[in-house]
């Protein structure tokens, strides 16, 4: 049976890809597997949070991406570690609009004291950048000014990819594919976005981002993969929920595939809308065609963090620090992220 030497651990939670999340009785996941998975080519992809987040990570650690894709975020550093500057400067602009030559400053002050990775390295990812003209959550206005920060940091301009849907709202539209099943009340309508943020626009950005990301990936015939939970207790910092998911695809137990860690946004992760994302974002069936394993992790809500953001104000630090380092490489959940994907990229031989 495929997988079965690390999907047999896995006794809480098991579905097909389009299949419906499901638990059987309390059992706690296993730690998160060992996949030799392949040490170049990784890349990072979020959407609103889950998008700040991204950038976050690749600015920090550049050197472990080959590439980056945000939808519906605003510049990088943007809230410089202030709930009230991230709702009033990077969400909706009522604070006047975020100064790029600031955040930059910060950004060459975290690399000089090795908090985040150099231009060099920065400068050779590719990029793809997705936003709704009708975003009503995170200005428009604002994910043009994170494309201005990507345009002055990579090497050249064919790097980046920058699409924009004038009449799409706020989330990560879809186009469902046959074997998926999910009904229409799951989905947010294109422009207003409902409940999931995952929005029924028939629009497949899952393929238009990993295609830009991966220009040179083998294609292969469609298999089976399976999505499986797994414990993030040893990955604990704040914020984090009990149970991430991972998808691998059949090949990738015996050769190293590339790994994406996919970021949900806010109200978004499987406490909120169970498998909506980690399900249906199109990203498994696409992973499922070229070797890609999907890392999913989760963010849980709580008094400092109601709607289960990742944090890209600084809610995570310890509470003391003037100036939070959330979005270096001593952020905490920037830190548990690289440890997820180090694990992934591990032997299982080294890893027992």
């Amino acid at each position: 049976m495929f997988l079965a030497p690390v999907v047999a651990r896995y006794t809480s939670f098991i579905l097909l890809v389009g299949g419906p999340l499901v638990a059987s009785a309390a059992e706690t996941p296993d730690r998160l597997p060992a996949l030799n998975a392949m040490a170049e080519q990784a890349s990072v992809v979020g959407v609103s949070s889950g998008g700040y987040m991204a950038t976050q990570l690749a600015v920090a650690w550049p050197e472990r991406f080959s590439g980056v894709g945000v939808l519906a975020a605003g510049p990088w550093g943007c809230s410089q570690g202030s709930l009230s500057v991230a709702l009033n400067q990077c969400m909706m602009t009522r604070g006047g609009l975020p100064d790029l030559e600031d955040l930059e400053d910060r950004r060459e002050r975290y690399t000089q004291n090795e908090q985040a990775g150099d231009q060099a390295a920065l400068g050779k990812l590719r990029a793809f950048i997705w936003h709704g003209g009708a975003d009503n959550v995170v200005d428009p206005e604002l994910v043009e000014l994170l494309a201005g920060q990507w345009r002055q940091w990579l090497a050249a301009p064919e790097q980046l990819k920058v699409v924009r849907n004038p009449t799409a709202g706020h989330g990560w539209p879809v186009r469902l594919h046959e074997e998926e099943t999910v009904g229409p009340h799951e989905l947010g309508n294109c422009r207003q976005g409902g409940g999931s943020h995952v929005l029924a626009c028939d629009e497949d950005v899952a393929r238009e981002m990993l295609d830009w990301l991966y220009p040179e990936r083998e294609t292969v015939s469609p298999e089976s993969g399976e999505l499986v939970a797994f414990d993030q207790s040893e990955f604990a910092v704040k914020g984090l929920a009990d149970t991430g998911y991972l998808f691998i695809p059949a090949s990738c137990e015996d050769e190293a595939c590339p790994v994406t860690i996919a970021l949900h946004g806010c109200q978004m992760s499987t406490n909120a809308i169970n498998d909506t994302f980690v399900s249906h974002s199109g990203l498994n069936h696409w992973a499922a065609r070229h070797r890609q394993v999907v890392l999913y992790p989760q963010i849980d809500s709580s008094l400092s963090n109601p709607q289960g953001c990742w944090d890209w104000w600084g809610y995570a630090e310890s509470l003391w620090q003037q100036n939070p380092l959330h979005d270096t490489r001593e952020g905490s959940q920037v830190s548990a992220l690289i440890a997820m994907l180090d694990r992934l990229q591990t032997a299982s031989t080294d890893a027992d």
